[in-house]
């Protein structure tokens, strides 16, 4: 499609979202991002707790494998963001009801609260309960949220929104490229490239420092992994071996 006036399929799912049911596409966004933040952030204070069983690798591919099974699960529901930076870039790029994004966002913000609230009281206060502290000066974190957030959006876009992508693979490519950012940004920033994954786990451990570099640097690499996906993207025209431009 050359029109950016409908979706040409489910934001990150795998196939066309259901009519418009605000209430149980919120509920979906909340269940996909409650295990989002439960199984990720519960591998990193696992990891803390079981004095380095699960490893870093190991908690890079929790995040990696939950976001697959949760975008193959609720993504025909609610196009499955999971992610306040991933709503308001499709959003932006007019692939997403402005009306619906505060629904979504308060429902994502609020399923990782309580994820974080459950791991709480079924781990304790482990690893700052998974809470993402940066290792690196906060303008250097905000340029590597940024990045490692241009990479995922960029992915998400082009399986979700370009009829000529690989549209079955979507969960997989989408879950793979947040193991792969987590792999090597996990232990400079944390590699949350998520808003509500980081409030969460703030918000109940206390570690409010920060903060803000969560908002700022993957709402922008977000918005820009989806309009340059939308700037490269082809026509409508066929496509032979050397591709479609």
């Amino acid at each position: 499609m050359s029109s950016l006036s409908a979706p040409a399929r489910a934001p990150t799912g795998t196939g066309a979202v259901a009519p418009r049911r605000p209430i149980k596409k919120i509920f979906a966004e909340m269940v996909g991002t409650f295990a989002l933040v439960f199984a990720g952030c519960g591998a990193i204070m696992t990891n803390a707790v079981s004095e380095g069983a699960v490893t870093h690798v190991g908690v890079s591919a929790a995040f990696g494998l939950v976001v697959m099974v949760m975008i193959m699960a609720t993504g025909h529901i609610s196009g499955a963001h999971f992610n306040p930076a991933v709503t308001l870039a499709f959003a932006a790029i007019g692939r997403f009801p402005w009306r619906e994004v505060p629904g979504y966002i308060a429902g994502q913000c609020a399923a990782a609260v309580l994820a974080s609230l459950a791991l709480r009281m079924l781990i304790g206060p482990a690893a700052s309960m998974g809470a993402t502290l940066p290792k690196v000066a906060e303008l250097q974190a905000v340029g590597l949220e940024g990045v490692l957030t241009f990479f995922l959006m960029f992915v998400i876009t082009a399986v979700a929104t370009d009829d000529r992508a690989e549209g079955g693979m979507a969960a997989i490519a989408i879950g793979g490229t947040v193991a792969l950012d987590a792999l090597f940004g996990g232990p400079l920033t944390g590699a949350s490239m998520n808003p509500a994954r980081s409030l969460g786990p703030a918000l109940i451990s206390g570690e409010l420092q920060g903060l803000w570099i969560y908002f700022v640097g993957p709402i922008l690499g977000a918005v820009a992994g989806a309009v340059t996906y939308h700037l490269l993207r082809c026509g409508g025209e066929p496509r032979d071996a050397s591709g479609c431009c």
